[in-house]
């Protein structure tokens, strides 16, 4: 059943709130070309949970104080136009990006193609399986970029899992020609230090810039030694992509002795992570900008001169971030949004036990001019609709809804569906939409709902991690405007200017 106008804003009971799993992509990975199961490189068990817990979770279904199990709920302005379940690749879903009438969505276990031109009805053109979690993704002219963040056998697309101990082992970037949407063809691939976990595309006419995220270094594995307080700058040749290589890789938190800089985590900064490295940047190149979302850190740089990125400011949030994961910028480039990973992607953190401030998205001020901008916090957002103790719910991807005057973001929380939101005040932000399940396990904290959450060319397309593709469309004076915005291509980390 479907409910409309459910605000479930009620505080339900609430018991012990499960224990958190590790780092989503450190655990989980996928599966060789033969499409079985690879050896140890399987989704890490579901942590159990207490009776206590269960018992809750039931009683506050019954209540209807959180949608039933599998139960879609969304707000009477969302509606839910498809869905389109795994098939041949049948890991955990992650990114999308799009060009044209086409769809690219990243699986650990590789990519799927979907043709969109009837968003309503989307059609699969091709599943290419390419091992190598979590196969962030992005496109650009005939392009294709793959991130890899497991430590494989080799750089094919038949590779294994192997130690990160063996100084053999392959991870980094992916590249593919997608000329044929049908029969992407697999050109080139960059080792880059401590993998890639996600990465972001700069792209210029002649070449595209690409910045790789990774972190957590370890002095036993040779290709990601400590302290990596930086990111690999690879340059891609757009016609000649197995020319591509590293050019610079640059430190962004510069620092003495073994650790580097950066924010020094715990037991300084209790429950904070120790930065390492960046998760994840979002670039606007319109504007020669980029944040990144950098563990304990956040920061603003200037790529004005791409292969030699600079940092103009650094904030920390020791109070209220535990790990910060991503970034987006509003149209006008004097706010960023960035979210916190509380609990890495393996806990269920949208609870009253939480509370609103803790696993939040920080919606910052850019004030200031040039090299002398600073990052000001406003406020906290976050979902407000509580989610049962079995639901793995976090602050994840999301994008820009183009609307001049306003700032407008959907978002993806796991299973916390999907929010839309606008934060035009940003001391005063508010959930204007929304579209989630109920709980996938009643029994055990399970990680599922939407991972990616974008807005393109007038339709809300959401990855979710079990559930497959689904496709939304938004009905409401405040984001109509948008709908008159079309795009060739979005890759979300490298924001558009929409109006340019």
């Amino acid at each position: 059943m479907t409910l409309l106008n459910d605000p479930r804003r009620r505080r339900r009971r609430t018991a012990a709130v499960a224990a958190c799993a590790g780092i989503l992509a450190a655990l989980l990975t996928a599966v060789p070309a033969a499409a079985t199961p690879d050896p140890g490189d399987g989704p890490a068990a579901e942590p159990e949970v207490s009776q206590d817990v269960r018992t809750e979770v039931a009683e506050a279904i019954a209540a209807g104080e959180v949608p039933g199990q599998d139960e879609i709920v969304h707000s009477a302005n969302i509606e839910h136009l498809a869905n389109v379940p795994k098939d041949a690749l049948s890991s955990i879903n992650s990114d999308i990006a799009f060009q044209g009438r086409y769809a690219f969505a990243g699986n650990f276990d590789g990519f799927r193609v979907f043709d969109i031109s009837d968003p309503k009805s989307p059609k699969t053109v091709a599943q290419v399986l390419c091992p190598g979690s979590q196969n962030d993704i992005s496109v650009s002219g005939n392009l294709l970029f793959l991130s890899t963040d497991s430590s494989r056998s080799d750089s094919s697309c038949n590779s294994t899992t192997q130690p990160a101990t063996e100084k053999s082992s392959w991870e980094g970037m992916k590249i593919f020609d997608i000329s044929d949407k049908r029969n992407p063809q697999y050109v080139a691939a960059v080792e880059t230090a401590c993998g890639s976990h996600t990465h972001t595309l700069v792209p210029e006419r002649k070449n595209v810039y690409v910045y790789v995220s990774s972190y957590s270094p370890n002095a036993a594995y040779p290709d990601c030694q400590p302290p990596h307080d930086g990111i690999s700058i690879i340059k891609v040749p757009r016609k000649a992509p197995e020319q591509a290589a590293i050019v610079n890789f640059p430190v962004l938190f510069p620092g003495e002795g073994p650790d580097g800089g950066g924010n020094p985590g715990g037991p300084t900064n209790p429950g904070v992570s120790k930065t390492t490295g960046c998760h994840d940047i979002t670039v606007l190149p319109e504007k020669d900008l980029a944040a990144g979302a950098c563990m304990g850190d956040g920061i603003l740089f200037s790529i004005k001169d791409p292969e030699n990125p600079k940092v103009i400011d650094q904030v920390q949030d020791n109070v209220n971030f535990a790990f910060w994961h991503s970034a987006t910028f509003n149209q006008t480039a004097d706010k960023v949004v960035f979210t916190d990973e509380l609990g890495g992607g393996g806990a269920a953190t949208c609870t009253p036990e939480i509370g609103p401030e803790k696993g939040a998205d920080g919606i910052y001020d850019i004030v200031g001019k040039g090299d002398h901008r600073k990052l000001v916090f406003r406020s906290y957002f976050k979902i407000d609709r509580p989610q049962a103790a079995t639901e793995v719910c976090v602050a994840h991807n999301g994008s820009l809804i183009p609307v001049k005057g306003r700032d407008l973001m959907v978002q993806a929380w796991y299973q916390g569906g999907i929010s839309v939101w606008d934060f035009t005040d940003s001391a005063h932000p508010k959930e204007i939409a929304y579209f989630e399940r109920g709980p996938v396990d009643t029994e055990q904290l399970t990680t599922a709902g939407s991972w990616s959450a974008y807005y393109y060319n007038g339709y809300i397309y959401s990855n979710d991690i079990a559930k497959g593709l689904d496709v939304l469309r938004i009905d409401d004076r405040r984001t109509d405007p948008a709908q008159r915005v079309r795009l060739p291509e979005l890759n979300v980390q490298t924001q558009p200017d929409y109006f340019g």
